[in-house]
């Protein structure tokens, strides 16, 4: 016969293990139940997705099981892919303003600057004085793209044919674009002026472009 000790803590002994083992056997149905229950609701979102997004959701985990090293790469090509795209779309546009400045005339005719000036057309206002009035661009270049004119042509259609009692128009136009570009573009901009047919112009009444608010390229093109 064991001693009542002995026979207390054999009982207390027991008691323990089979304390513990229902409580992990209880902790085990826990969580089982749980990473069901995710699976079964990941599972009917998926259902309920198009074909496209569950796609999408495969790939995205695809892409989490992948090493560092070559999620980086994943990512560069993607960059790459969407500025391809980008540039692609650039190109785009500005292919169709060449065309415009190889079919464009200096015939000293009302242009679309002057329909805009009599408010014949609409256009969106970035700066107003008695000198230049200054636009935004209808077809932007960059996120901020405004378009700077004076209000007499006088005979000021290119750069190139600019006379010396027109250098406080110059000037000005100049000083104007400046403060635009401070405004609308703290990080940067530039100044473009396209002059003849080699350099893209399709308007012929000086203007100035005023573009800022991504990291423009260069050269320019």
């Amino acid at each position: 016969h064991r001693p009542p000790r002995l026979k207390l803590f054999s009982c207390w002994t027991f008691c323990m293990r089979f304390a513990t083992r229902s409580l992990l056997f209880l902790l085990a149905q826990q969580s089982s139940s749980r990473f069901w229950a995710n699976s079964l609701h990941q599972a009917s979102f998926a259902a309920a997705l198009s074909p496209n997004a569950s796609s999408f959701l495969s790939r995205q985990r695809h892409r989490q099981q992948q090493p560092p090293q070559q999620q980086q790469q994943t990512n560069s090509q993607r960059a790459y892919s969407q500025s391809t795209i980008l540039n692609s779309e650039r190109n785009n546009n500005m292919s169709d303003e060449v065309a415009k400045a190889q079919a464009a005339k200096d015939d000293g005719e009302p242009t679309v600057f002057d329909k805009i000036l009599s408010k014949e057309w609409d256009s969106t206002q970035v700066w107003d004085d008695d000198k230049c009035y200054a636009f935004k661009d209808i077809a932007p270049q960059a996120p901020f793209h405004a378009v700077l004119i004076p209000k007499n042509r006088d005979g000021l259609t290119q750069l190139y044919k600019a006379r010396e009692d027109q250098k406080d128009i110059l000037g000005h136009l100049m000083y104007v674009a400046s403060q635009i570009g401070k405004e609308h573009c703290p990080d940067g901009f530039r100044i473009v002026v396209n002059d003849g047919k080699e350099g893209a112009q399709s308007v012929y009444h000086l203007h100035l472009h005023v573009l800022g608010g991504r990291q423009l390229n260069w050269p320019p093109g």
